[in-house]
């Protein structure tokens, strides 16, 4: 099943809330953390990465300072990775949540070399709080600890199954790609990824396959290169 020795999987918050659209469902949360498991037994090293959008979405609000919406965006990743680390201790995986800031005991200040040594043991290294600053998104900070980290691959799961040449929510005649170039997602300014991230994996040569985290078994399939989502390479 393994093809790659080294994943950071990238989880929507909207996506772990299901149908609620904020805060969990447990199922989808449960659902992941078995695929993972699975994962890990076969030998694949995981780290993941979890956005806040079921919680926060402050670059929506215009009466909050953009330094304290991003703060509380931060925040909001802290808590899904405390949640569904949780999740996954209970199916039997161990799993550390590493933040680039102190959060008291709840979780650890975040080491390359000590969440290197932690996936090497066989544990999950949830890495929340973005990059501790604002003005960047998880998906920055997804594409920044994946080169850290020097993962072979983003496995990025979103409610949505894949890259189209236009929002398939709007047009139903969108054209979904199976594969398309980090410099084509640049130049024709798709936005799957935002800018920074996309120029930051188009320099250090990080591929993403981004697919779509409902479908059955989907994360194992995206690790194992069977998913039917789409592989932005360089």
């Amino acid at each position: 099943m393994k093809s790659f020795d080294r994943v950071l999987l990238k989880l929507s918050g909207e996506a772990l809330a299901g149908n609620n659209k904020t805060g969990f469902d447990e199922a989808t949360c449960m659902a992941t953390a078995k695929q993972v498991k699975q994962l890990v037994d076969a030998g694949t090293q995981v780290s993941i990465v979890i956005g806040g959008g079921n919680f926060w979405r402050g670059r929506t609000s215009e009466t909050i300072d953009r330094t304290k919406a991003d703060q509380i965006g931060m925040l909001a990743t802290v808590m899904n990775c405390i949640y569904v680390a949780d999740i996954f201790r209970y199916v039997g995986i161990n799993s550390r949540v590493y933040t680039p800031f102190a959060c008291g005991s709840m979780t650890e200040l975040f080491s390359k070399d000590k969440a290197v040594s932690f996936l090497e043991q066989g544990g999950v290294s949830f890495l929340a709080g973005g990059t501790g600053h604002p003005y960047f998104s998880t998906d920055t900070a997804t594409v920044l600890r994946a080169i850290e980290l020097e993962c072979d691959i983003i496995l990025m799961a979103r409610a949505v199954d894949g890259v189209y040449d236009s929002d398939p929510k709007i047009n139903v005649n969108a054209k979904k790609f199976d594969t398309i170039l980090l410099q084509d997602v640049l130049d024709r300014k798709l936005g799957v990824v935002d800018l920074t991230a996309t120029v930051l994996a188009l320099e250090n040569k990080m591929p993403i396959l981004l697919f779509g985290l409902s479908q059955e078994n989907s994360i194992v399939d995206a690790a194992s290169g069977k998913s039917n989502g789409t592989m932005i390479t360089v």
